[in-house]
């Protein structure tokens, strides 16, 4: 079973002054996360707080935290990795609260 992580971004000084290169940026991304074992199922660039967000499948914590510090290796963004549960692992959760 895959675990799903959110990824918020936010533009390194780096990041944003070649900004224009940031979809091709994404696409490498995409291709090392898959090689490494983990699935980019969503990438977004966003206005506000933070400058986008993805979500990432991977096998294990180990390989997405990899994946994500692979990333920031970059210097083009700076991340803040969340799990992220859908509805049935959550209700597995819930299911524990006493």
């Amino acid at each position: 079973m895959m675990t799903r992580y959110v990824v918020l971004l936010n533009f390194t000084e780096q990041g944003i002054a070649s900004v224009k290169e940031s979809i091709s940026r994404a696409d490498q991304f995409r291709k090392a996360a898959a090689s490494a074992g983990a699935t980019v199922e969503s990438l977004f660039w966003t206005l506000g707080p933070y400058d986008g967000l993805l979500v990432l499948s991977a096998p294990d914590e180990a390989t997405a935290a990899a994946v994500v510090l692979q990333l920031g290796k970059t210097n083009h963004v700076r991340s803040c990795m969340l799990r992220a549960f859908d509805a049935e692992e959550f209700k597995a959760v819930a299911d524990k609260v006493t």
